[in-house]
């Protein structure tokens, strides 16, 4: 069974993490999910999520929501060194900051590891594991893509979520699986959220 840790930042995009926990879920992943204050706003305005503030509440919230009943689902306090992707000696397989803020990503390019979520970001770099960046802004500064291309150097996934429209999104749930079917390509998670391309050809 992978184990995948997850952040949601404040960025525009909650419904792309909210989709991928639920998915790496459904597919038998363990989730390590930890979020920032930003995070909590987002949910709310882009949701109509309220996302408590002590990690117990959370994840039992979240449990019901995403229906696990088998306690996959781990919620960690941004600000627990304790937690399991805090150190080198239990990483997760991969771990994936969806959506991700700006300054999140500047804060993981420069290594300052403010934070369990900059933490982790560090401690999967340093270890070798798959990190992937989901940066939802626009248009991108000089600074931001100078530092997305220090992270990708380092072996980051710089992956945006641009959705493509050749499998004709009826609606946003289209628009949303199409950007997590990617995520979970790179993660080698199984999926059936869109067909593969030129599938249908004999």
């Amino acid at each position: 069974m992978k184990t995948i840790a997850v952040a949601w930042t404040g960025a525009s995009g909650l419904p792309y993490g909210l989709r991928l926990v639920d998915r790496l879920l459904a597919a038998g992943c363990q989730v390590w999910l930890m979020y920032s204050q930003a995070a909590q706003i987002v949910a709310r305005q882009e949701a109509d999520l309220v996302l408590p503030a002590q990690p117990r509440e959370a994840q039992r919230l979240l449990a019901e929501r995403f229906g696990d009943s088998a306690g996959r689902l781990k919620v960690f306090d941004r600000n627990d060194w304790n937690a399991p992707p805090a150190s080198g000696s239990n990483p997760p397989d991969a771990y994936v900051i969806c959506p991700c803020t700006m300054g999140t990503l500047a804060e993981v390019a420069a290594g300052t590891a403010k934070d369990l979520i900059t933490r982790s970001a560090d401690v999967v770099l340093k270890e070798g594991r798959m990190l992937i960046l989901v940066p939802r802004e626009t248009p991108f500064s000089a600074i931001h893509l100078e530092n997305m291309l220090r992270l990708s150097r380092a072996g980051a996934v710089i992956l945006p979520p641009n959705p493509g429209f050749y499998h004709r999104p009826a609606d946003i749930g289209g628009l949303v699986d199409f950007v997590v079917a990617r995520i979970l390509d790179r993660l080698n998670v199984p999926h059936d959220l869109m067909p593969r391309w030129g599938a249908d050809r004999g």
